[in-house]
């Protein structure tokens, strides 16, 4: 059995630095998100793996995640072939429907309550045009009157989609669409119970291959516990807005090393494989809590789970 892990990049001004120091620690994943407007500062997933996928060499990148419902799917599509083309098939596709800023669809034009329904539509618009020619579609939010995509992207079939979120709906999306699960903000114990309901739903959509399972953490390690969970919980809080004291502790990753080996531990036996880590700690202490991460937990979960 192997584990990966992945970590989250650091700032928006150093993306090409801090995507080439993951690689020399020996992450598995490089990684970031995207809004085009929420609470505080944030970049653009796809452009930023771009400049990820230049200043490194063989890290995979994975978007965690796109807002999917909030791109034409042509244009995404063509953008997803691209970047899988300059990273030499490394890009990894992280999908979610976001909804936590109303206001980014509403200034993009895009009604909240259509976001499942134009993230299904776009997933299916896009593997046709990965892996078909001559398209012709016509659908609720997207018409192709029979076009072809070249280049197409360099892993074939498509790049591997990674479907995030937490709902029933997010499940069935990943059982329909998804090569890998990827939930955030959930305990060991409703991954296990995701996992199981996925299973169930891939078998209604008689689909012969497995889904690979991953987890997204928010993560802030410290040799002082309660520094790291008040440091989780400050990030956390303004992050999203709202009060996060009484929920570090369930959804996030907070302590001293021992730990975060402890809880890491608790995700892999629900069933992840692909752990991907994302800092929540103050911008000074970014790249302590993850060389302390890095060196201090990750080695001892690594020899257990050799390659």
């Amino acid at each position: 059995m192997t584990v990966e892990f992945g970590i989250g990049l650091r700032r928006l001004d150093s993306v090409a630095e801090d995507a080439k120091h993951a690689e020399d620690l020996g992450y598995e994943f490089v990684s970031t998100g995207e809004h085009v407007f929420f609470y505080g500062p944030i970049g653009n997933s796809l452009i930023s793996l771009a400049a990820a996928a230049g200043a490194t060499g063989h890290i995979r990148l994975m978007s965690s995640i796109t807002l999917v419902p909030l791109y034409p799917a042509a244009l995404l599509a063509k953008q997803v072939a691209a970047l899988d083309r300059v990273s030499n098939g490394r890009f990894n596709l992280g999908v979610g429907v976001g909804g936590e800023f109303a206001k980014e669809f509403e200034a993009c034009g895009v009604p909240v309550s259509e976001r499942g329904a134009r993230t299904n539509e776009a997933l299916e618009v896009m593997r046709r045009l990965w892996t078909e020619d001559d398209v012709h579609f016509d659908g609720s939010f997207t018409r192709l009157p029979g076009v072809t995509l070249d280049p197409k992207p360099v892993q074939q079939p498509h790049p591997p989609i990674w479907i995030s979120g937490r709902s029933e709906a997010a499940m069935r999306r990943c059982a329909r669409f998804g090569s890998g699960w990827l939930p955030y903000m959930y305990t060991p114990e409703q991954l296990a119970t995701s996992l199981a309901d996925i299973a169930r739903f891939c078998e209604e959509e008689k689909r012969e291959t497995a889904v690979s399972a991953g987890q997204f953490i928010f993560f802030a390690v410290h040799e002082d516990r309660k520094e790291a969970v008040g440091m989780a919980t400050e990030r956390l809080s303004r992050q999203y807005n709202q009060d996060f004291s009484k929920l570090v502790g369930r959804y996030a990753l907070a302590g001293d090393p021992d730990d975060c080996i402890a809880r890491l531990q608790e995700y892999i036996d629900a069933g992840a494989r692909t752990i991907i880590l994302n800092s929540a700690c103050p911008a000074g202490y970014m790249a302590e809590n993850e060389a302390l991460l890095a060196t201090g937990v990750l080695p001892a979960l690594r020899s257990r789970f050799p390659e």
